[in-house]
């Protein structure tokens, strides 16, 4: 006989069961109801999946991830569920006699959202090399027929740098797949190696069913190495989510008898459509991001980098930037890079002692003078990676460093700090103690423009394996840093978006999302960020010249104005009505910024791509839709959105002229007479036909 574990509810079908054999499997994820015909169509695979140094598998798999039973014969002991805060947590053990498993689902009361991870632990005599271990497996989300399957779309998010959220829509056979039998070699993997957990791909995914109209949507919580794949078993598909892999990122993980290891965690939503599974996934996100502090306001910040003084600040210089952004409205002043070197800086960091030519009174003099403007001063600091000419570096052992065959790592006259290492923390809570307590900063921007690449060598069993110990142990240190000074606000940036994942901001408060330079190319970025970040983490460069005419300063805070402003620019020399619709913007925005973190987004054209005349980002308040609407290159003036059930729509911002609005049966036809021209709309409504994508 087998047993049930139905776990469902509104929204999300989730059922187990246990076989009489015990495989412990995954039967159904769905938003919709169960359809036991097709059911008995699909194969019992494992809740996990473990691969071992030596271990042997009688299926074939073809170097996959999977075969119809996982590498290891893993049966089921026992369960556990147990209510906690945000609703109730399954725990499922396997064991083979050596190797413990436990499966950690975690429910929400009211999200169809799952979050999920693994735990192994060796409870045989001698020691177990983990080659795989899967944070979340699910098999049969198509038909089970064995045949070639058009149905299935697969969202892919393509990422690089000034190119982030790039997301693609393809089909199986777009991607080289074609269904077999039983079981090809084929898979469609999506992976990342490095430092940089975005540098290729966002750590998402998704699969949308056109038949049953169910979508699931992941991400994959890693501030590293990640990996994803999707492939056939058994006449159906399975898809499968971890953290780093040896066949992937040269992750190698030894378990000496009684040792555990806990793989990275993944969340999995589901929805009728991406929008509404994205909706569900920004509802999840709620539960696990770090909003606290000075943060929790949404403050307005003005950087002083892009476009503006581009790592070349001087007392001179910021004190005419703090007047600007405090005549404009901000709140937050941030000195960007520079500020620690004079002539070619970048392989010589790593002290981060103010340059005292740049600051003839001393550095805290231009942040006392930022507070007298009313604002809050902040600072940009690249702690993570030091300079191969940074004195420090030719004093320190090797042991503070990332090390590969020997020798230390190094990437563009940097060498990468490991924050397992005492005298590295150390060392850095020295530079941010010095910052906040003598030069009285509370905001810190955490830069890091370098890739440190598979791993490192030392006190590990692996490249992979010591590049997780240290991405995990950065965690820990900003977790540190802020319980020492919770007013303190962090941002994380990497070369922009290229680490925008929940891993870091589960504990930083905000996210840069791109250092692209042109605001039309922001756009791109911006309209598709809510997709990878919630829109009060997702940090939105605006920054006008003062040779911009009047729509393209619009232009600039339509980009930002949805999410969080982060204002830079030549906001110093614009022109009066340019100053003025900059001014409009920050005094709309701190206007309705309370309701942002309540907001749901979706696309009612779809997902922005890069081709698009027109892009349409729209939030869902509990009164009122949002939209932020650009029309680039597009030969047509008007576009029509589909919105049903609409009250009156007005054009919340720009005050310029170059909007004009008509309501349909559809929705609202928006007609912006000029190219490369943007709004933001509102309107009260209570029901909407969101366009399935």
């Amino acid at each position: 006989m087998s047993m049930i574990l139905d776990l469902s509810r509104p929204n999300l079908s989730l059922i187990f069961e246990v076989t009489a054999d015990k495989i412990a499997a995954l039967r159904h994820l769905s938003c919709n109801g169960v359809d036991k015909d097709r059911e008995k169509k699909l194969p019992y695979c494992n809740v996990a999946e473990l691969q071992i140094s030596g271990g042997d598998t009688f299926d074939i798999h073809f170097a996959k991830h999977t075969g119809t039973w996982g590498s290891r014969k893993l049966r089921y002991v026992s369960h556990t569920c147990l209510p906690y805060a945000h609703g109730e947590k399954l725990e499922i053990l396997l064991s083979d006699g050596q190797i413990e498993l436990t499966a950690h689902y975690q429910l929400y009361k009211d999200i169809a959202a799952i979050r999920s991870w693994s735990v192994v632990k060796n409870v045989s005599d001698h020691p177990v090399g983990i080659e795989y271990l899967s944070s979340f497996c699910y098999t049969g989300f198509d038909d089970g027929e064995g045949t070639p399957n058009e149905k299935l779309r697969v969202y892919i998010p393509h990422s690089g740098w000034i190119r982030e959220n790039n997301w693609k829509e393809y089909s199986l056979s777009d991607l080289g797949f074609v269904r077999s039998s039983n079981v090809s070699g084929k898979r469609i993997a999506i992976s990342n190696t490095g430092t940089w957990s975005c540098k290729e791909y966002l750590p998402m995914g998704a699969v949308r069913n056109t038949a049953t109209e169910n979508t699931i949507l992941w991400q994959i919580e890693s501030n590293g190495s990640w990996n994803w794949e999707l492939a056939d078993v058994s006449n159906t598909m399975y898809f499968k989510l971890s953290g780093p892999s040896e066949q992937e990122n040269q992750w190698y993980k030894e378990l000496k008898p009684n040792e555990s290891f806990e793989s990275v965690k993944a969340c999995v939503t589901v929805g009728k459509d991406f929008n509404t599974a994205l909706g569900e996934m920004t509802k999840y996100r709620r539960t696990i991001a770090k909003r606290d502090g000075a943060d929790f306001e949404l403050p307005v910040i003005f950087n002083d980098y892009m476009n503006c003084l581009r790592a070349d600040p001087t007392e001179e210089k910021c004190m005419e930037q703090i007047d600007a952004a405090a005549r404009v409205g901000a709140e937050y002043y941030v000195m960007d890079a520079g500020w620690y070197a004079e002539g070619f800086w970048w392989n010589s960091v790593g002290e981060w002692l103010p340059l005292e030519c740049r600051f003839p009174h001393g550095i805290k003099y231009v942040f006392d003078y930022a507070r007298s403007k009313g604002l809050t001063p902040g600072i940009w600091l690249e702690p993570e990676s030091m300079g191969v000419q940074c004195p420090l570096a030719q004093q320190w052992e090797d042991e503070c460093f990332f090390m590969r065959h020997g020798k230390r790592v190094a990437d563009r006259g940097r060498y990468f700090l490991d924050f397992r290492n005492e005298r590295v923390r150390r060392h850095l809570n020295e530079v941010v103690d010095r910052v906040v307590m003598e030069y009285g900063v509370r905001y810190i921007k955490f830069d890091y423009n370098v890739d440190g690449g598979s791993g490192t060598e030392l006190f590990s069993d692996s490249f992979g394996d010591g590049l997780l110990m240290h991405t995990r142990a950065l965690l820990n240190w900003f977790d540190e840093l802020s319980e020492r000074y919770p007013d303190l606000i962090l941002e994380s940036c990497s070369s922009g978006g290229l680490r925008m994942d929940y891993a870091m901001l589960s504990h930083l408060h905000l996210q840069s999302t791109s250092d692209q330079e042109d605001c039309v190319e922001t756009a791109h970025v911006a309209s598709a960020s809510s997709i990878a970040l919630l829109p009060e983490q997702a940090a939105v460069w605006a920054y006008p010249l003062k040779t911009d005419p009047p729509k393209r300063v619009a232009w600039n805070m339509v980009n930002s104005l949805l999410q969080r402003i982060h204002l830079a620019g030549e906001t110093a020399w614009l022109t009066d009505e340019s100053f003025s619709l900059v001014r409009e913007a920050v005094d709309l925005y701190q206007e309705i910024r309370k309701e942002i973190p309540k907001s749901l987004p979706f696309y009612p054209l779809g997902i922005p791509q890069y081709t698009d005349g027109w892009h349409c980002l729209a939030y869902r308040y509990p009164k009122c839709i949002r939209l932020a609407v650009w029309r680039f290159d597009a030969e047509t003036d008007t576009l029509e959105i589909p919105l049903m059930g609409i009250g009156r729509v007005r054009v919340l911002y720009p005050s310029l002229p170059i909007c004009e609005l008509s309501q349909t049966e559809q929705g609202v036809n928006v007609t912006l007479k000029e190219a490369f021209s943007a709004v933001i709309l509102e309107t009260s409504i209570e029901t909407t036909n969101r366009k399935e994508d």
